[in-house]
């Protein structure tokens, strides 16, 4: 189908079928490229100054932040493109605990998009989502975090692998939690699938806040046999430390 051809379908499907805007509910013209309007684009929190270690906002891109100085990560990099700030953090409990269909297409499409930009140097050779385990997933009818690697690896041509991990036990959710809770409540609470045959992943998940789940289960994945883990999350929560100093 040429490009006329599919203008005077999204023309046609527009005036049938008018899409919204999933954040403010503005109707989108056919051009639009995402299920949101130019102004709500135009405002999302993007995360442009993070520390590459675990891609908390930071004064200067590039910086580290004082945790990782004080003390490293488990894992290699991080990168978050957006912030947990409106509208993103309302759109993602909408997904998540309401299953609102226009915000899941939203997200998985900013995290598609924001992944092709990104990753222009050395990729992952898998992405690993972190698994919810049985319990919830049936609650919820869908892994967001395996949703959001699909959308990402389509985008890169990188294969996606929900084997790779699997979560023992059920766990409390983690918001709410201090930072030493949040690291009792899943220790303990992943496996490796099996020998994972690569040597470089990336894992993805939804939000990242003090990185208790993250470092888990990239230990968990290093203990495995891989060499190196990176963790991919679309928002980036401020760690409870830094909203404490504000």
């Amino acid at each position: 189908m040429n490009r006329w051809a599919r203008t005077a379908l999204r023309v046609a499907l527009d005036t049938l079928l008018p899409r919204h805007c999933a954040l403010c509910g503005a109707r989108l013209g056919p051009r639009a490229a995402l299920p949101a309007c130019r102004g709500c684009l135009a405002e999302l929190p993007r995360n442009r100054a993070a520390c590459p270690r675990c891609a908390a906002p930071v004064a200067e891109p590039g910086l580290a932040c004082r945790r990782c100085l004080r003390r490293a990560p488990p894992w290699e990099a991080a990168w978050a493109p957006y912030r947990y700030a409106w509208p993103l953090d309302a759109a993602l409990v909408r997904w998540k605990f309401h299953g609102d269909p226009a915000c899941g297409a939203l997200l998985e499409a900013l995290f598609a998009r924001a992944a092709r930009r990104m990753a222009r140097g050395e990729r992952p050779e898998a992405l690993v989502p972190v698994p919810l385990h049985r319990a919830r997933l049936r609650g919820r009818g869908f892994d967001q975090a395996a949703r959001l690697a699909r959308a990402a690896g389509r985008a890169l041509g990188v294969p996606v692998a929900p084997e790779a991990l699997r979560r023992l036990r059920p766990t409390a959710a983690q918001s709410g939690l201090g930072a030493g809770a949040r690291r009792r409540n899943v220790r303990g609470a992943f496996a490796a699938a099996r020998p994972p045959p690569w040597r470089h992943v990336a894992l993805v998940d939804d939000v990242l806040t003090t990185g208790s789940t993250a470092g888990e289960a990239a230990r968990v994945l290093r203990r495995a046999g891989v060499a190196r883990v990176d963790v991919w999350c679309l928002l980036r929560a401020a760690p409870p430390a830094a909203r404490a100093q504000r």
